[in-house]
């Protein structure tokens, strides 16, 4: 007998979802920092046995009141994954709090595949936190399961796993059994890259960065070693952005292009030669040109 199905995780910005996903499938499929509204996309990973796989599914985290185009097409994203799930786990942390008319609630009631709370960041907690925590969300929604976890420490991520497996339906694989993801090697290329100006820059500078590959080719170096050049455009929404995100001499983009090299080289494991451009294109978080051409349409 051979189980598969898609494992759809939600909740919002930075209660560690992609930090879940990773631990779960075993590798780094989605960019985690600190900050809120790291993930843009649905990021889809594979996890394969000899008879089973888990198709994962992180999305961006809910935004109440999106105040771009771009951050409607995110909550697209997660409207999507409530209607092709097989299991749904729902992500949330100590400290987190819901209305009891958010629309999230309403939805999570409705939902008819099995339903798993996952509570994260527990080491941060007390145990009486934690269990309040559990007791309150199981009075407002009807959960299968309830795990309290560390995606960061890996704590109960096995256990995660185990009643995903449980639960999982009959059916066969939908992927290569050795695919890791539905995405091309570009698109992580792009997200390390946008990771690093989220980690080095302050302020509006990453939620107004986008990162597209514009030239991704395998070739040599003069003694015959693999060698990956990439061209990248890093657009910024307004012109003042610019001189900022390249810094007095090109010294900030040089530090970011080291930072990302050094990333991508270790995802690749091998030698990249890494060019970084920045551009200009005013408000493209509500051009409905641009955001298509960085996959939100």
């Amino acid at each position: 007998m051979h189980k598969s199905g898609f494992v759809n995780i939600i909740g919002r910005p930075n209660v560690g979802k992609s930090t879940l996903m990773n631990a779960l499938v075993g590798e780094r499929m989605s960019i985690i920092t600190s900050k809120p509204q790291t993930t843009r996309h649905r990021i889809i990973g594979i996890l394969s046995g000899n008879d089973f796989q888990v198709v994962f599914s992180d999305t961006p985290g809910i935004i109440e009141n999106p105040a771009y185009k771009m951050q409607e097409a995110m909550n697209r994203f997660v409207r999507t994954t409530f209607e092709d799930a097989d299991i749904m786990l729902f992500v949330t942390e100590a400290g987190e709090s819901y209305e009891d008319d958010d629309p999230v609630i309403d939805r999570l009631r409705k939902v008819e595949v099995p339903l798993f709370l996952i509570i994260n960041k527990t080491d941060l907690s007390t145990t009486e936190t934690i269990a309040g925590l559990i007791q309150s969300w199981n009075r407002r929604v009807d959960f299968l399961e309830t795990i309290p976890i560390s995606a960061l420490k890996k704590t109960n991520t096995d256990k995660v796993l185990e009643l995903i497996l449980s639960k999982l339906p009959e059916g066969s694989e939908y992927f290569p059994k050795d695919q890791l993801t539905d995405k091309p090697e570009r698109f992580f290329v792009s997200e390390i890259i946008r990771e690093k100006i989220l980690e080095l820059y302050h302020q509006e500078i990453p939620y107004s960065a986008e990162v597209l590959i514009e030239s991704f080719k395998e070739t040599t170096t003069k003694k015959g070693e693999p060698l990956v050049r990439i061209e990248a455009l890093i657009f910024v929404s307004r012109k003042t952005q610019k001189p900022i995100l390249i810094g007095k001499g090109g010294s900030a983009i040089k530090r970011l292009g080291t930072a990302a090299r050094k990333a991508i080289e270790k995802w690749l494991e091998q030698k990249v030669f890494l060019e970084l451009r920045v551009k200009v294109r005013d408000n493209w978080r509500d051009d409905e040109q641009m955001l298509k051409r960085f996959g939100y349409q």
